[in-house]
């Protein structure tokens, strides 16, 4: 009776396991994993961020790392930095299992939870690590990663992934294959796991054409209800423009973007972000004075950037999970031009707060309309800014997992974790 009462009374407690976590992270896993644990504290749970700088360490070449990032309010950060960063990865990379950080992790998993949420794995502890600790298991699927090495189904750095070809794809990616991949360890990890969670109805289908055996529950992703960054302004720019926003690469496709910003374009083309393809890029938009690139933003100055432009063009020729950039353009009040690939058919669906392109002839036509039709435009943003106010906000998102969470336990007979969950915000 007495544990009972202890367990009755104690907030819901969570562990996220990730690869990676500000400021150790190169993309959006990290910064969304950052926002959901602020986001679950905030509604009353006791939050454990599980991470290790190993493999950023590593994949990053810095010789020094930033100070792991201190607690917040209701969250406690727990690094597992080993003394040889190296080694830790290549083994956790080939074997799959969290090899020399074993101990480390299962000890950090044993403390009282009742839900284990692993996000991005990849570098923490592969699919080895879906099997420690004991609580309801989550695992969100942010990148492909469990049915591709190299996470983005992007077949030897030059196209779309139709069939698997892995060990030469490594390869073409620098990346030693790994031998884990040949066994059934991912299988006999997985069972192991309550539900897998997709972001996009795209990530769930991909998944499943590759072969991955459970079923993906969809939960959409959000906007978190965190205070506004400090207001910087943003660069000035005296006409109308067309706004890109990330990691300039060569799957995010601006090199389709950037020749329809000729002396006929409709408006400028602003380019914020930095990336390995830059250079391509600005070889490209050579003796175009329409396109502009900013570098890397302050991110106080993005919600101008995005307000004034004429929408977000997101033209990637790869798998996106969900990209965040779209909500935060649409609680602008902004549009998207988008690819018609991965998830931007759904979300567009979704907020119709944006047009679809398939070529340069569609890419065109969507440009010159979005330009043109200043009604049009506005009410392409007014539906956006609406859908994240209710599709895409936070109150729905924890809502959603706090059921998730809440059906799980009745079906693993916890009524404890039932009972508590009644008493959380948002749970009712």
């Amino acid at each position: 009776m007495a544990e009972r009462a202890r367990l009755a009374d104690r907030p819901l407690r969570v562990a996220l396991v990730t690869t990676f976590y500000p400021p150790h992270n190169f993309g959006g896993d990290g910064r969304y994993v950052q926002s959901f644990a602020r986001a679950l504290a905030r509604h009353g749970c006791e939050v454990e961020v599980i991470y290790s700088d190993d493999g950023w360490r590593v994949l990053s070449g810095q010789k020094t790392s930033p100070e792991t990032a201190p607690d917040e309010p209701g969250i406690k950060i727990r690094n597992l930095s080993s003394d040889k960063p190296f080694m830790a990865t290549l083994l956790n990379q080939q074997l799959g299992t969290p090899a020399g950080r074993r101990r480390r992790l299962e000890a950090a998993l044993s403390n009282d939870f009742d839900v284990i949420h692993y996000h991005n794995v990849s570098l923490i502890g592969g699919p080895g690590a879906l099997e420690l600790g004991d609580a309801i298991k989550f695992y969100t699927a942010h990148e492909h990663w469990l049915v591709c090495p190299n996470h983005v189904l992007w077949r030897h750095g030059r196209e779309l992934c139709d069939g698997r070809e892995c060990v030469r794809c490594s390869i073409a990616h620098r990346r030693p294959p790994q031998l884990w991949r040949a066994t059934g360890l991912l299988d006999r990890a997985a069972s192991h796991v309550d539900t897998f969670i997709a972001l996009s109805e795209s990530v769930a289908a991909n998944h499943k054409s590759f072969g991955f055996k459970p079923e993906m529950t969809l939960m959409a992703s959000f906007m978190p209800d965190e205070e506004a960054a400090a207001s910087v302004p943003a660069p000035a720019h005296p006409r109308p423009y067309f706004l890109m926003v990330g990691r300039l690469e060569v799957i995010k496709g601006m090199q389709d973007v950037i020749p329809r910003f000729g002396e006929d374009a409709p408006a400028d083309l602003l380019i914020a972000g930095s990336g390995p393809f830059e250079p391509e890029l600005r070889a490209l938009a050579e003796g175009k004075p329409h396109v502009r690139f900013l570098g890397k933003v302050d991110p106080g100055a993005l919600p101008e950037l995005y307000r004034n432009s004429l929408a977000l063009i997101t033209p990637s020729i790869c798998y996106e999970v969900f990209p965040m950039v779209a909500l935060e353009a649409f609680r602008e009040g902004t549009p998207i031009v988008a690819r018609d690939l991965g998830p931007y058919p759904q979300i567009v669906q979704e907020s119709e707060a944006g047009l679809l392109f398939e070529d340069a002839v569609s890419l065109g036509d969507a440009l010159r309309t979005i330009a043109s039709d200043q009604q049009m435009r506005a009410k392409l943003g007014a539906n956006g800014r609406q859908a994240v106010a209710t599709r895409w906000s936070e109150a729905t998102a924890i809502h959603d997992y706090f059921e998730l969470i809440r059906q799980t336990a009745i079906k693993k007979r916890r009524q404890d974790l039932v009972d508590r969950l009644a008493a959380l915000p948002l749970a009712a």
